[in-house]
């Protein structure tokens, strides 16, 4: 019995204790439950807050974008999220979507001036919430407009927009957003060169005007290109006033050239080095390289050059250690002279001397460059430019009465062609054939010893005789095929001729701006290339200035004919 009633109350303490246990654990899983929904209900409440704020600062953002828009618009508010093309042409002016030009009407943009716009970078998701090292990268430049012809949903930038948004070349495709913007007129300018020689561009500041002719806006840390000839030079624009980014356009800008860092490398060919007369200088080249120097006519040496009694001699003696160097002379603004555009040249092999006088027409008072080309090997050589008097020269003629007496008896030899006193004659021939043969070249006939004959030689192609050592260097000056950089080939004579003549890199002094720059292809104007003018001076010319007499606005190219048909002045 006992045992019966000790089995029945284990029993019940056992049931007493599960219930309890499993009281307690329904009480755990309801005081969780409870938490985990307090905690699902205040992450609730927080990503609406979340989403409340980010969309009240995303508006505030938004309002604060259009009131500066309109701000920068003057009233025009023009925003576009637009796919970069790149295209080839100069200046910075862009090419928008006809759909552009309409919105741009519709908000009456063309009534107010120019068009200008500032051009930003987007990341890849198309958000301008960068910061870091992204922030660095993001760039930001302002452009004019050059049509509306590209295709919807992109935007054509030139190079020097591209480089200045985008820091490498990459296949990526790059979004940049398009805002209408206004621009003051800029006032100042301060560039820096990338590089040493810039200065040494005559007139230099010339040179920017007339390549700032084909942008609309600059902005500071931008990068501005300036090409003279085949040199390209990188000036970044490091301060602008009245603001950050200015307008170009019918304005005069004070330009300062400050020099390029002390840390950029002197290793450029294209700087030019004082030499002064009678002093020599001592340089080293390498083959296929320049080496440039320049010096000055004053008019103290002009007077006595052009009196006759002097010359100016350019010599170059170069070391006999295998090495060879061409000469070469121009006078500026042709500052930097090649195998192909020069005035004067030397290609002797060794030392060589240029001879400039008063019988020249193109020696005169002014500056003047020196090419040294690296021709074979590495060369040292020393240079120098001095005024030599012309009384050591070797020149006269027998007296009169003496060459008329020895005319009077003389024959022909036979061999050399020379006219020889006949009571010699006969010694003389015996002798000279001997000792003398002709050379038997069509139109050379010249007489040469015996043992000099087996080293003159003539060029197969153009007949020049030359020694047998110069040969080599003279098919590859002369007859080697040479590739213009507008792309035609020729040899060097017809090189020379093309680029002096009809190339369109070829440097011209434009009648309308003076400055030195490529003359392009031929003017679009059928009336312009009648003038004989080039493309550059066709556009150059186009500007327009008042008249001295009426004061009325005439295009440059135009002004001569203005003066003789209004005012009556030749």
């Amino acid at each position: 019995m006992d045992f019966e009633l000790r089995r029945a109350r284990e029993k019940l303490q056992k049931e007493q204790k599960e219930r309890k246990e499993k009281a307690k654990l329904k009480v755990e899983r309801e005081r969780k439950a409870n938490e985990e929904a307090k905690r699902q209900r205040e992450a609730i409440e927080a990503a609406q807050r979340s989403r409340r704020i980010d969309a009240a600062e995303a508006q505030l953002k938004a309002d604060q974008l259009m009131e500066e828009s309109l701000l920068a618009g003057r009233g025009i508010m023009f925003y576009r999220l637009l796919e970069a093309v790149p295209f080839q042409g100069n200046g910075d002016k862009i090419k928008l979507p006809p759909s552009c030009f309409n919105e741009l009407s519709d908000q009456g943009a063309f009534d107010k001036g120019p068009l200008y716009f500032q051009l930003s970078p987007v990341n890849e998701e198309g958000s301008l919430n960068i910061d870091g090292a992204d922030q660095e990268s993001r760039r930001t430049t302002h452009s004019g407009v050059l049509e509306f012809t590209a295709e919807e949903g992109s935007v054509g930038l030139p190079p020097h927009v591209w480089q200045n948004l985008f820091a490498a070349e990459t296949q990526n495709t790059h979004m940049i957003e398009v805002r209408y913007a206004w621009l003051s007129k800029g006032t100042y300018a301060k560039l820096q060169p990338d590089r040493i020689g810039f200065s040494d561009l005559p007139n230099h500041k010339a040179i920017l005007e007339t390549s700032l002719r084909q942008h609309a806006t600059l902005s500071q840390d931008d990068i501005f290109t300036v090409n003279y000839g085949e040199l390209t030079y990188k000036l970044r624009v490091l301060e602008l006033k009245p603001a950050t980014s200015v307008s170009v356009l019918e304005t005069d800008i004070e330009v300062d050239i400050v020099s390029p860092d002390s840390d950029t490398e002197r290793t450029e060919q294209n700087v030019l080095k004082p030499l002064t007369f009678g002093k020599p200088e001592y340089g080293l080249v390498d083959e296929g390289n320049y080496v440039y120097y320049k010096f000055s006519v004053d008019n103290d040496i002009w007077e006595i050059v052009s009196s006759g009694v002097a010359r100016v001699e350019v010599r170059i003696e170069a070391e006999a250690d295998g090495g060879d160097t061409d000469l070469y002379v121009s006078r500026h603004p042709l500052i930097f002279p090649t195998q192909h555009q020069h005035e004067w040249s030397s290609y002797d092999i060794g030392s060589k001397t240029l001879i400039l006088g008063s019988t020249d027409k193109n020696f005169t008072v002014g500056n003047y460059s020196i090419g040294i080309y690296g021709f074979k090997g590495k060369t040292k050589y020393h240079v120098s430019v001095s005024v030599e008097d012309n009384s050591n020269r070797t020149v006269g003629q027998p007296a009169g009465s003496s060459s008329s007496s020895m005319e009077m008896d003389t024959v022909e030899c036979k061999n050399c062609k020379r006219n020889i006193p006949s009571r010699t004659i006969a010694l003389h021939e015996a002798y000279c054939s001997r000792h003398n043969v002709v050379c038997q070249h069509a139109g050379c006939g010249v007489v040469l010893r015996v043992e000099e004959a087996k080293n003159h030689v003539h060029c197969d192609k153009c007949g020049q005789a030359f020694q047998q050592g110069e040969m080599e260097k003279h098919m590859k000056v002369f007859h080697e095929p040479l590739r213009c950089p507008c792309g035609i080939v020729f040899e060097k004579e017809q090189m020379v001729q093309h680029q002096a003549s009809s190339c369109p890199l070829r440097l011209i002094v434009c009648r309308f701006c003076g400055d030195m720059v490529q003359a392009g292809s031929s003017a679009p104007d059928a009336r312009d290339r009648l003038r004989g003018l080039s493309e550059h001076e066709s556009l150059c010319g186009s500007r327009t200035a008042p008249c001295d007499s009426c004061g009325r606005s005439v295009m440059l190219k135009d002004m001569d004919i203005h003066h003789i048909a209004v005012h009556q002045k030749n």
